[in-house]
């Protein structure tokens, strides 16, 4: 794959995939980007920027090509970059009639795939025939505010062969994106969805009025159920201290941006979890993956205390001040 002389389609209209189309046309000089509602793409071209996320942004809108036929953009890119939420992803493809196996996939979705219980790599492997050679993960502590403001960010391209990811990597690098390169796709993608639970904990934490000595504690602990639950399901070696593991992790439980962790807080504070989601703008991916990663530790049998606080804060409803105090037992 030359990637210098690949068409790339980004999938998504919301902040994270605004972050991406900002990286990439830093590098390329032209972009095909898919929206599901036409009228947002007419809104975009009048005004040069996303209508509804990072407004701040700018683009020369003649350097892109917008669709909101999904099969146009398969059939018209080489690169198709996924920045889409995973509750959203089937039904975003359930309109494809065309083949994605001699495409390469770039998954910047940091959930797992409802029904299917796997992560979006792995749903593209294995469900859409996409060789796992053809797919890469973003991951690493990157929030898209920050990208918009182009605050230096560092991000992780993560390929069956670190070969392929330094060509991936070549899309994303500019003066503001720094990128590292990884062969673990299934660890970095697992990471970065246990993440976001872990940090609708540390949210309802906050909500509750823990300090920042409890948050120390709990984000210690949270990096050491992460490793625990990776290494059983993908064993290999990995240094879970590197960016795309804690440092995806601190950023996700300590930033402002973080929708995960202000999930959390309007739990910790009193909301319902029905008022909280209708509160929010964006969806915190963390709700979707914490039902579907308990499901799966009911055959792992993988010691996750933060995890089932916050399954049963959610799903359970019990008390988070009563979830919490249970929880503060088991940490060291």
């Amino acid at each position: 794959m030359d990637v210098s002389t690949s068409k790339i389609g980004i999938i998504g209209s919301g902040s994270w995939a605004t972050a991406i189309a900002k990286m990439v046309l830093a590098n390329v000089p032209n972009i095909n980007w898919y929206f599901r509602n036409p009228r947002r793409i007419d809104d975009f071209i009048k005004k040069k920027h996303n209508p509804n996320y990072l407004q701040s942004v700018s683009f020369d809108v003649n350097r892109i090509t917008f669709y909101s036929d999904i099969n146009e953009i398969v059939e018209e890119s080489d690169i198709l970059i996924f920045a889409n939420p995973s509750a959203f992803l089937k039904s975003i493809l359930s309109p494809l009639s065309k083949s994605l196996k001699n495409k390469f996939i770039v998954s910047a979705i940091k959930g797992l795939v409802p029904d299917e219980n796997i992560v979006v790599g792995e749903f593209f492997n294995k469900k859409m025939n996409v060789p796992i050679g053809n797919i890469a993960v973003i991951s690493g502590p990157c929030h898209a505010e920050e990208v918009a403001l182009e605050r230096l960010s560092y991000i992780t391209i993560a390929c069956e062969e670190v070969k392929t990811a330094r060509a991936i990597s070549t899309i994303f690098e500019s003066g503001f994106i720094k990128v590292t390169t990884s062969d673990d796709i299934y660890g970095t993608e697992y990471s970065a969805v246990l993440k976001n639970i872990m940090a609708i904990a540390s949210g309802v934490c906050h909500g509750l009025g823990y300090g920042d000595n409890f948050q120390a504690v709990l984000i210690s602990n949270a990096i050491q159920e992460i490793k625990r639950f990776v290494d059983t399901i993908h064993p290999m070696p990995r240094d879970i201290k590197s960016s795309s593991y804690l440092g995806d992790l601190l950023v996700t439980c300590y930033s402002q941006f973080s929708r995960n962790r202000s999930f959390g807080t309007m739990l910790g504070k009193g909301y319902s979890v029905k008022s909280a989601q209708l509160e929010m703008l964006m969806i915190a991916e963390g709700y979707y993956s914490t039902k579907i990663i308990k499901e799966m530790n009911d055959k792992f049998n993988v010691s996750m205390p933060i995890l089932d606080a916050v399954y049963n804060i959610i799903f359970e409803r019990i008390s988070p001040a009563i979830e919490i105090k249970i929880l503060t037992d088991y940490l060291r």
